[in-house]
């Protein structure tokens, strides 16, 4: 996110927490890369901003905030591959064949680390979120 929408955000948040005194308003990261839940505060184009119910807020932490489960995020993620599985099985097949040197890598690492394809590639990106070092 550039700073201009940073700083947009920011103000949004802040004034809705003005507007709704029990409110805690949250940025949340589902692409972050790390586990966090703090207060946003900083300097966005040259100005300090803070405000005492704004935070900013990693995906599995937010998952883990809204469901009292600290894996939360982890246990939909272990529910994708049956998912998927009946989507796949909902859609018609597509028989042709595309190179994929993406997936000829993935497919190289899950030899070695004996996961998944799903399992290595959440593994290779989210394995500091909560639940996903186990995989």
């Amino acid at each position: 996110m550039n700073s201009s929408s940073a700083e947009a955000l920011f103000q949004k948040l802040a004034r809705y927490a003005d507007n709704y005194k029990k409110a805690k308003c949250y940025w949340v990261q589902i692409l972050a890369k790390g586990s966090f839940n703090e207060h946003w505060k900083g300097e966005i184009n040259g100005k300090e901003y803070s405000h005492s119910r704004v935070f900013k807020i990693s995906g599995d932490q937010f998952y883990a905030l809204l469901s009292g489960q600290n894996d939360a995020l982890f246990q939909l993620y272990k529910a994708l591959p049956k998912a998927i599985k009946d989507y796949l099985k909902s859609v018609e097949k597509d028989d042709s064949i595309k190179e994929n040197s993406a997936l000829e890598e993935i497919t190289s690492e899950t030899e070695k680390s004996k996961r998944t394809v799903l399992d290595q590639i959440t593994f290779e990106n989210y394995s500091y979120y909560l639940g996903f070092d186990k995989l």
